[in-house]
């Protein structure tokens, strides 16, 4: 469950909002001026987090030193073909 908390009230109630973290595996939205600006998630979340982030740089770097030397508008043109065309598979997939 995500409980939304104005930083207000998620200073007066840090407490309560660790243990909803830690005991129930709730996330906390931390909102100023009405706005999110942070979040208060489970240690093991913020981990795989971590990882998916590490991992999603390493492809993006991937992907830039694949496209070195291509000229951008034909590298975006490249990979939005790619993904349509995959899209379209995924969609011929579900539909049959």
């Amino acid at each position: 469950m995500i409980t939304q908390a104005s930083a207000v009230s998620f200073r007066q109630n840090l407490g309560e909002m660790l243990n909803q973290v830690q005991y129930r595996h709730d996330s906390v939205v931390i909102n100023k001026d009405g706005k999110p600006v942070a979040a208060l998630v489970d240690a093991r979340l913020f981990e795989r987090i971590r990882r998916m982030q590490a991992r999603f740089d390493a492809l993006c770097q991937r992907i830039e030193a694949g496209y070195d030397g291509v000229p951008e508008d034909e590298g975006m043109a490249e990979i939005e073909a790619s993904v349509a065309a995959e899209r379209r598979e995924r969609k011929q997939r579900t539909a049959g």
